[in-house]
């Protein structure tokens, strides 16, 4: 049994719903199918799922919201004439957001959440009325019925343990299932989100469910690239790789994953293959488990920016007990998540998302951390971009954090703060943003140039 996944792109016309069909209907064993709401058409299109929570925002200010009505459904609308639907299906759509629309509004971010994933639910209806059409026993399931409980944490929701033993059950449904993604119900019956991109999240949590034999995600490239093919020309693919590395390059920037997607599924070892909706017959990329070495040492290179870092440093820091635990209870009493702290035996280095902190969070925890620690020097560093090299390999070879160094500093770039050991499987560089976007080049062509491997 597989358990199989189609992103919005997949899903944003009739065209590409048609691409969906062939690809559910060439194999018997898809049998659960997840979606997303529909995706953008072209490059400045909206996703429907912007355009809901924009619908939702006006309504709750008391403004019209007429025309993004209209232009939702019309989304909806031109899917189906593509695929030349009985307009039955249009009138549930529109019905079903009017009614979300005129519903209960004394809890405000309750009302977002069932409105935007209101996106999913009805293109699961739409998509399940498509294969019908086409002659498939397929029908909608809503996470309700088939028992998806998560907690009550609207849009960050996390699956509750009891989901599982109930999602068993879609195993003895007949037919193909169509499950809308994104979100399922808290105990008192309630709509609760996962995070963008929640429907891999949906998908990993069914496969586990059902215990499949495949968890497939389709999107709209061949496979998951060494690097971002925005920043290199035709990058290597990357065939096989782990759930650790996986989980590593999605923290790290790449965008094929929320970085917390894969969990269930590897909880219970259910191997996951990307592959591309519009080109299906490419075998894509395989995530699993465990597998052989045969890559070289790095697997795959992602970035991210908007960190900034909090430099502390004071004489015999290493000395003192608790020195860090009241680092982060300062950080902890303004409601701070820190990502990192490499730290030496007089120093420390806390790296944060730079959002979090303005200048006069800064200016106070500088300030308590002077004051309260006695800290002899303490200063922020803004605009850093962290770089994650990732790869199993890493453990067995000597040397690669040299080559790491040594392409940067060819490069012309300076090194900010380099952390390793906490991971065995990543490491990471962190560089200024303005030169982001070559230490990533610089480091691609270090382990990926055929002359080099």
């Amino acid at each position: 049994m597989k358990v199989v996944k189609f992103g919005g792109s997949s899903l944003a016309s009739g065209v590409q719903v048609e691409k969906v069909y062939q690809i559910v209907s060439s194999d018997p064993e898809r049998k659960i199918v997840v979606v997303s709401a529909p995706g953008k058409r072209y490059a400045d299109d909206e996703k429907v799922t912007d355009l809901l929570i924009s619908c939702a925002e006006r309504c709750l200010k008391g403004e019209d919201t007429h025309d993004l009505v209209d232009t939702i459904v019309g989304r909806y609308q031109s899917i189906a004439e593509e695929l030349h639907l009985a307009d039955t299906i249009i009138r549930k759509v529109k019905d079903d957001l009017l009614s979300l629309l005129a519903s209960d509004k004394t809890n405000p971010s309750a009302f977002i959440e069932a409105v935007k994933a209101s996106g999913e639910d009805n293109n699961a209806k739409l998509v399940a009325a498509c294969f019908k059409h086409k002659g498939l026993n397929a029908h909608y399931v809503s996470p309700k019925e088939a028992g998806l409980l998560v907690s009550n944490e609207p849009g960050n929701a996390q699956v509750l343990p009891e989901s599982y033993e109930r999602l068993y059950a879609l195993r003895d449904q007949p037919g193909i299932i169509v499950f809308p993604g994104f979100f399922g119900y808290n105990t008192d019956g309630e709509v609760v989100t996962f995070s963008r991109s929640g429907s891999d999240i949906t998908g990993s949590i069914l496969a586990n469910g059902v215990k499949a034999d495949l968890y497939e995600n389709f999107t709209d490239v061949d496979a998951v690239y060494a690097v971002n093919p925005h920043l290199v020309s035709h990058p290597r693919e990357i065939c096989e790789l782990t759930y650790r590395e996986m989980r590593e390059l999605s923290y790290g920037g790449f965008s094929v994953f929320h970085d917390e997607a894969l969990i269930p599924a590897f909880r219970v070892g259910i191997p996951v293959n990307v592959k591309n909706t519009n080109n299906p017959e490419a075998p894509g990329t395989r995530i699993v488990s465990e597998r052989k070495n045969t890559n070289g040492p790095v697997v795959g290179i992602a970035s991210d920016d908007g960190f900034c870092s909090i430099y502390i440093s004071k004489y015999l820091m290493n000395k003192e007990i608790g020195f860090g635990r009241k680092v982060l209870c300062i950080l902890e009493d303004y409601g701070l998540s820190f990502e990192h702290i490499p730290s030496g035996i007089d120093d420390m280095t806390v790296i944060l998302r730079q959002s979090q902190i303005d200048e006069t969070l800064e200016k106070e925890i500088t300030a308590r951390l002077i004051e309260e620690l006695h800290a002899d020097e303490v200063h922020v560093e803004h605009d850093l971009a962290l770089i994650m090299m990732v790869g199993e390999g890493m453990r067995q070879k000597v040397g690669t954090n040299a080559r790491a160094s040594m392409a940067l500093a060819n490069a012309h770039i300076n090194i900010e703060m380099i952390n390793q050991g906490s991971s065995e499987t990543s490491m990471m560089f962190g560089v200024k943003e303005a030169v982001e976007d070559r230490a990533v080049q610089a480091l691609y062509e270090e382990f990926f140039s055929t002359a080099k491997v």
